[in-house]
């Protein structure tokens, strides 16, 4: 479970990260053209990374309710990925969509790890 828990803490602080850059890099144009829109998928990504972030230490701690919050987590993470797959792959950036399907990937991995053990 140790790859679950790592997964998911890693995963959760890139998320961070990564909207962090791109919010104080100005690469988020959404606030200009759907403020509401872009807020709330803000919310919903925070919530998954914090989500991942606590169901990873629980899960290396070895909590009790570790591994059934944990798969609540990656649930929220499938669907930003799938979210965020379709945003990218309608604006022709490739790269971000071959990063998503690898995630997707290591993701489902995760899942399975998780209910087998």
């Amino acid at each position: 479970m140790r790859f679950s828990a790592r997964y998911s803490i890693i995963v959760g602080s890139l998320m961070i990260v990564q909207w962090i850059f791109f919010l104080f890099a100005g690469l988020v144009p959404e606030f200009e053209t759907e403020p509401f829109s872009i807020v709330t998928h803000l919310i919903a990504e925070s919530l998954t990374a914090i989500a991942l972030i606590i169901t990873g230490i629980g899960l290396l701690k070895g909590a009790s309710w570790s591994r059934e919050v944990s798969l609540i987590a990656s649930g929220m993470l499938i669907y930003a990925i799938m979210n965020s797959s379709g945003y990218f792959a309608q604006s022709g950036e490739w790269f971000f969509l071959g990063m998503f399907f690898i995630l997707f990937f290591f993701s489902m991995i995760s899942i399975i790890r998780v209910i087998r053990s």
